[in-house]
């Protein structure tokens, strides 16, 4: 595995984390039992492509990336700043959680198009996860 490739690897797990994190947050802001529950759910899957992939990370005996992103922590601002204008927090968490949604699953894809093979290779047992987390919060938007 090329330092590229643990480069572009520990980018998604910094991406993966910020949303685990946002989950996080979320389920401790909202009053609703079972979206607390489904963002407990969310946020564990999110630790699972996380834990996938920090091991691919270290079995090339380089150090996984522990931290997020400025941007993720932008987006649970935002949210949060939202959520208290807001009559409706749990729609309002479950649209801005939809979008960190998209962001990882883009990264996904970017990552999957890449020209590097061991890349692919190393997410492509990832990738039903990120998508089955993505479409979950995508119809649950729609149906609010």
């Amino acid at each position: 595995m090329s330092n590229k490739t643990t480069a572009e690897l520990n980018d998604l797990i910094e991406i993966t984390r910020d949303g685990k994190r946002f989950y996080e947050h979320a389920r401790d802001e909202v009053k609703d039992p079972q979206l607390q529950a489904l963002f407990k759910d969310m946020a564990q899957a999110k630790t699972d492509v996380i834990v996938a992939l920090e091991g691919k990370v270290a079995a090339n005996h380089e150090v996984p990336a522990s931290g997020g992103t400025f941007t993720g922590k932008m987006r649970q601002v935002y949210a949060d700043t939202r959520a208290a204008l807001s009559s409706d927090e749990g729609a309002t968490y479950i649209a801005q959680l939809e979008e960190a949604e998209d962001r990882i699953l883009h990264a996904f894809e970017d990552a999957m198009d890449s020209k590097n093979p061991d890349l692919r290779a190393d997410i492509t047992a990832q990738m039903p996860k990120v998508r089955a987390c993505h479409d979950r919060m995508r119809d649950l938007k729609k149906a609010q």
